[in-house]
């Protein structure tokens, strides 16, 4: 069965602050995700799948389930092998393997611990003395993206467990005193509508980047959306084509960015202003910081630089600390970082 084609990525129009926070989490996955707030029909979830269409395919190994590299990861996977009793070839070159498109799972509201982690059959263990895993949702992302969709709406104890493994990169199943562990690095896309309900502040921390988005109030771009959505809607091929070569423009530029991330430099003097910029808003901890610093350094690599400069930092200082400022309501945060981004701009 052909697959139907996916509205393209370059196509989407306004929300560029929101495309630009998935991009920069792409290109630097140690970002830890980031969290998109705002009411429904604003291509949150259209956007995340549309980005996934335009990224390089993956080489991974095949009848593995836990998407290893098996380039980079083959330890990783003879360490898994070995766990479950099975065999694992002397060498790379002996694994068969296979490619296809980054793939972005979904992770249901209604989510148990077990779906997500993944579960280890106990009775096996004991009868038999070895390990017999069936992998969660977190082994099916690795590499890829996890798209969480009312983030607010999950357990608070799944949410911690997401954000772990974001984090560590790493997924433990844990089942009376017997544990598995397996890579789990992905780049971690959280939703929520804020009048259903607010994350907890010790949870919006652990996300990286946080996005406040609303419906368009430009008429053009009303009308736009309107006119490109019908298009697509009844030529999906010939509209993804008219845009194909701006989508293989936009893949080559984040895989640039990638090998250029680690060759960005920043002055001492921008170090203290991100410092500045986080006790300003009452941000507490260091994880602001650092997220800044990181952003900042992918913007640059995004825009073909190798110095981060000023305006890099208050573009930053925009996505990392909206929902890290303490004692104000949630609703004057855009405020003030929009205020404290002015600040930056005059000096």
């Amino acid at each position: 069965m052909k697959k139907k084609p996916i509205y393209p990525f370059t196509a989407i129009v306004g929300q560029e602050q929101m495309k630009l926070a998935l991009i920069l989490n792409i290109i630097t996955p140690g970002l830890s995700g980031v969290l998109i707030r705002g009411e429904k029909g604003t291509a949150k979830s259209t956007a995340v799948r549309a980005l996934a269409e335009i990224l390089p395919t993956i080489k991974i190994i095949e009848d593995c389930s836990f998407q290893l590299d098996p380039e980079d990861e083959y330890e990783n996977y003879v360490e898994i092998c070995r766990a479950l009793g099975r065999t694992a070839p002397e060498s790379p070159a002996g694994l068969k393997t296979r490619e296809r498109k980054v793939q972005v799972v979904e992770l249901p509201v209604g989510a148990t611990e077990d779906r997500v982690v993944g579960t280890m059959d106990l009775e096996y263990a004991l009868q038999k003395g070895g390990k017999r895993v069936e992998p969660g949702l977190l082994a099916q992302a690795h590499r890829g993206i996890l798209y969480v969709y009312e983030v607010n709406l999950l357990d608070d104890h799944v949410v911690d467990v997401l954000l772990d493994a974001a984090a560590m990169g790493v997924n433990t199943i844990e089942r009376e005193g017997i544990s598995f562990s397996h890579p789990a690095r992905f780049t971690l896309v959280g939703t929520m509508n804020p009048e259903e309900g607010e994350l907890r502040p010790q949870l919006l921390d652990r996300f990286g980047l946080c996005v406040n988005i609303q419906g368009i109030g430009s008429i053009e771009e009303r009308v736009a959306i309107m006119k490109q959505r019908l298009a697509f809607d009844e030529n999906p091929a010939g509209f993804s084509e008219k845009w194909r070569q701006q989508s293989a423009e936009l893949a080559a530029r984040i895989t640039r960015a990638k090998e250029m991330y680690d060759k960005v430099e920043t002055s001492e003097k921008l170090l203290f202003e991100i410092a500045r910029a986080c006790l300003e808003v009452g941000v507490d901890g260091h994880r602001g910081d650092i997220v800044i610093l990181k952003t900042a350094k992918t913007l640059a690599a995004y825009h073909g630089r190798s110095e981060v400069l000023l305006t890099d930092i208050n573009e930053a200082v925009e996505l990392a600390l909206p929902h890290r400022v303490r004692r104000q309501p949630l609703m004057e945060i855009t405020d003030s970082v929009e205020a404290l981004r002015a600040k930056n701009r005059a000096a």
